[in-house]
């Protein structure tokens, strides 16, 4: 599970700062798909935010006896499923060209 989780992170390195001057909302939404939210600022530029969603199903660690009883099947622990978002922020100028970048 760990290699399927280090080759997800490691598809997803972008140079966005190499992009910067030439790449176009038009490129995004192919690239990314449609953003989650945009809003059009009042001097024209454009911001748009993708939001990417991961979930573990939790783990849950079972220990075999203990002091008064060695046989036995102790219950340590248990976590419930964990969510984390990752949200990409990228403004565009007027002419749609990326301007700046965000990640949270």
């Amino acid at each position: 599970m760990l290699g399927v989780l280090l080759v997800g992170c490691a598809t997803q390195r972008i140079n966005w700062n190499a992009r910067i001057g030439h790449y176009t909302f038009d490129q995004s939404v192919l690239e990314l798909g449609p953003p989650d939210k945009q809003a059009q600022l009042t001097d024209g530029r454009r911001v748009a935010e993708w939001v990417s969603r991961y979930s573990s199903p939790g783990t849950v660690l079972i220990g075999t006896g203990y002091w008064n009883n060695p046989g036995g099947v102790q219950f340590l622990q248990s976590t419930g499923p964990e969510y984390y978002e990752d949200k990409l922020r990228l403004t565009f100028t007027t002419n749609n060209v990326l301007e700046s970048w965000s990640k949270h």
